[in-house]
């Protein structure tokens, strides 16, 4: 089977996709697009395993398909996701009809079964349909695979993705997004469990008007590797793209890389994109690697740019809040709640928002803060 190549972001390397597992080499940490990851942690992905079993997709209006029954328009872009998806026999596909106007949310359950699991997801949302959709990945077991998300002329699809299990697990995932002419996309990811976890997202275009917003969350603890990787490609004209990332190392030995990469075509004019990552140390002896590119080939854009940073609290603000009457441990609290509520804020959907500050609040051992009348 024939591969595909297009040059990536800064020309690191070429770029390969292909559904043949063949087309690819095994990485290594030496490769610039894995020299974040903890390859040795990740190394079952890279070859077949006759005994995986696959995840699971419970949802209301979710069907399980046979693999090759499903018209996906993906392909893979690394040795893990090939395999993947060579390997996987079921996925899980849910339709939005074109013109449905969905007033609740949709919960997509994934659910590991097997030591080793195999995934696919496809989300299609149909012209002009209105619809939100909370996938609550769980993880038992290690998985590999991809959760791929269409969304037509002129729908308006957010999704809602909360990933949490075990530290002993290891998670490789795709997340590739097609947007339609004048749709939008609006996904909010939530990392708060597994050990190794490497997600990859990007955005594709296929006509102009469209437009693409990615939150992301996340928390790393010790022995954790939380890494997101990021591509957008602007191809068409009159396309937005926005993506703000935070996360928070909480103990030594805790690690998290964030890579964002932001190609605007010659052709893709009046576009208007920016991207930001913000990394917050919680202890001595973690750390986190930031890393954005943008590169631009026509200067007939609206807006662009980027930004990162990585430190630890802000002693002004803690001397604020201490003079205030709060103790220090109250006060490290707050701040890390308003570091992540600028985030969560953005959803667009209140029930999740306090959801997830809830569980970031437990994680961090936070107890949760009242409202009080003046």
């Amino acid at each position: 089977m024939s591969a595909i190549t297009i040059a990536p972001p800064m020309d690191l390397a070429p770029r390969v996709h292909s559904l043949d597992p063949a087309a690819f080499t095994v990485p290594t940490a030496r490769d610039e697009e894995w020299r974040f990851s903890p390859v040795d942690r990740l190394k079952q992905f890279f070859d077949a395993d006759p005994a995986a079993g696959f995840v699971t997709a419970t949802g209301n209006g979710v069907n399980v398909v046979p693999m090759s029954e499903v018209a996906s328009s993906w392909i893979p872009i690394d040795l893990a996701s090939a395999i993947a998806r060579a390997n996987v026999k079921k996925a899980g596909v849910l339709e939005i009809p074109a013109q449905a106007q969905w007033a609740e949310p949709v919960i997509v359950d994934l659910t590991t079964i097997e030591h080793n699991s195999y995934q696919h997801l496809e989300i299609v949302a149909g012209q002009f349909s209105v619809a939100t959709v909370v996938i609550r990945q769980t993880l038992t077991g290690n998985v590999s695979g991809s959760i791929v998300i269409n969304v037509g002329d002129g729908a308006h699809l957010r999704v809602i993705t909360v990933v949490e299990g075990e530290f002993s697990t290891a998670l490789a995932l795709q997340m590739p997004v097609i947007v339609g002419r004048d749709a939008t996309f609006i996904g909010a990811l939530a990392t708060l469990g597994g050990g190794a976890v490497r997600i990859q997202s990007s955005v594709q275009y296929t006509a102009p008007g469209g437009r693409a917003e990615l939150f992301g969350v996340f928390l790393s603890d010790a022995g954790q590797h939380v890494e997101h990787r990021i591509f957008v490609h602007h191809d068409q004209p009159h396309c937005v793209s926005e993506v703000i990332f935070k996360g928070a190392l909480l103990n030594p030995g805790a690690r998290s890389a964030w890579i964002g990469d932001v190609l605007v075509r010659k052709d893709a004019i009046g576009t208007e994109t920016h991207q930001s990552n913000r990394n917050l140390l919680l202890s001595e002896g973690s750390r986190a690697d930031s890393v954005p590119n943008l590169e631009l080939e026509t200067g007939d854009i609206v807006r662009a740019g980027h930004a990162s940073a990585t430190g630890r609290f802000d002693d002004e603000q803690l001397f604020y809040l201490q003079s205030r009457g709060l103790t220090l441990d109250e006060a490290r609290q707050l701040v890390v709640r308003g570091f992540f509520a600028d985030v969560l804020g953005r959803i667009g959907n209140d029930t999740w928002r306090d959801s997830l500050l809830v569980t970031i609040s437990d994680r961090l051992g936070i107890s949760p803060v009242e409202d009080t009348d003046e």
